[in-house]
């Protein structure tokens, strides 16, 4: 079926090879999957990762309180409290037509501890209480890039506020090989984008690791690398062993070969921020 909402025109796709699985896209590029009769099910490898980090958030079964900052199809708020029951989350999503598709296509356990926000992301942080959050993911695009005022340091000095001592910061990032150059605050040269990324958060919190796909990491292929922060010692040889176990396996990197990888990059301002590049023509083709 197909949608207008505020974004674009949104479609859900039955999964072949799952009964109640389904695909978001919003102007044809894929958003979301979903799998009613599994929560737990994570389909996109992007999606994998984050689920790997709320996994690895708190000891097994410990409820979380999560703000999600992008709603989409809510596949992560789904899998959390489905993993960890009786966590309290928070979803942030802009779209308000698309929230009314997916809750009335793609409903959710009425039990969960799931509240829905139709806001902008940055102003919402402002209602967010101090110290509140166990996991804050930002998982936000707008036409398949995430909006500048969203990767600055600025913005995470606006999301600590929010984060318990010892709390997880996840950003889902989009570059790589033929994506449209992102222009000043983006730096120049392949990766910009991602390097200028990890100096900003580097710049904001003891402990960063990025986890992609090493195609991606290379600059060879455009595609989602997910981004982990925090002020304490990082799960680097957990989630390292769970992303080389999945079904599109990915790398880690940590430490000094982080520190390489991002090179002369320089942290982000709002000042100099620029949204994430645009993909390049068919990559969702």
């Amino acid at each position: 079926m197909s949608a207008p909402v505020d974004g674009g025109l949104a479609r859900l796709l039955p999964d072949p090879d799952r009964p109640r699985g389904w695909t978001l896209l919003l102007d044809g590029a894929p958003q979301s999957h979903v799998d009613l009769d599994d929560p737990a099910y994570l389909d996109f490898a992007y999606q994998r990762r984050l689920g790997h980090i709320t996994d690895l958030a708190a000891p097994p079964g410990r409820p979380l309180h999560v703000l999600h900052l992008g709603g989409g199809a809510c596949t992560l708020a789904r899998y959390t409290a489905f993993t960890r029951p009786r966590s309290t989350q928070q979803v942030v999503e802009r779209d308000a037509a698309l929230v009314r598709l997916v809750r009335a296509e793609l409903p959710w356990d009425a039990g969960w501890r799931i509240r829905v926000r139709s806001a902008d992301a940055r102003a919402a942080l402002d209602r967010v209480p101090e110290a509140w959050a166990d996991l804050v993911v930002c998982d936000v695009f707008a036409g398949a890039r995430t909006p500048a005022h969203l990767t600055s340091g600025e913005f995470l000095a606006e999301v600590r506020r929010t984060l318990r001592p010892g709390a997880f910061y996840a950003a889902n990032l989009a570059d790589g090989s033929g994506g449209s150059a992102p222009g000043v605050g983006g730096g120049a040269g392949p990766l910009a984008y991602l390097r200028a990324q990890i100096a900003t958060v580097r710049a904001a919190f003891a402990e960063v690791c990025v986890v992609a796909d090493p195609a991606v990491l290379r600059g060879r292929r455009f595609g989602n690398a997910v981004l982990l922060a925090a002020d304490r010692q990082l799960p680097v040889a957990e989630l390292t062993r769970r992303t080389a176990a999945d079904p599109h396996p990915g790398r880690v990197e940590h430490g000094a070969a982080l520190a390489d990888f991002a090179g002369g990059a320089r942290p982000v301002s709002d000042a100099t921020a620029v949204p994430s590049p645009a993909p390049p023509a068919g990559v969702f083709d």
